[in-house]
């Protein structure tokens, strides 16, 4: 019987490829975020360059794309704190052009998901978890 392959990435993984190259092509310092069990909803990149400055930059498949929990409770509190947060879908100048316009990432939120949180619920729900994991690790 013939095994069914699966693609070996998705096609955020080459995405984010192609836009890496895209951003170093233009004088851009690109470094890929690793998430793991102590950091999570972290963007998939940190930019900087030397006129420009930073960016936080989340890479999304614009055919089929959603937020982690995490995600969903930690860019509204970075927010707060003036760090912005760029959504990019393709390594094109026109979705390069947005990381020179406002941080755009509340524009992919999803009215399924309901409203963006209230930034003082999400901060007593984070320390919430905090107590729980603590009082789990005891």
């Amino acid at each position: 019987m013939k095994r069914i392959c699966r693609p070996k990435h998705g096609p955020e993984w080459y995405i984010q490829r192609d836009l890496v190259a895209f951003l170093r092509a233009r004088n851009w310092l690109v470094e890929r975020m690793v998430g793991n069990a102590y950091q999570y909803g972290i963007p998939d990149l940190y930019c900087h360059h030397a006129k420009w400055g930073e960016r936080w930059v989340d890479v999304k498949n614009p055919n089929r794309y959603g937020f982690t929990r995490e995600q969903k409770i930690k860019w509204p509190v970075w927010e707060r704190y003036g760090c912005g947060i760029w959504i990019l879908t393709a390594a094109t100048q026109e979705e390069y052009d947005k990381l020179f316009a406002p941080p755009n990432w509340r524009a992919f939120w999803k009215p399924s998901w309901g409203d963006v949180p209230d930034i003082d619920e999400l901060l007593d729900e984070l320390d919430r978890l905090e107590e729980d994991e603590a009082a789990s690790e005891t």
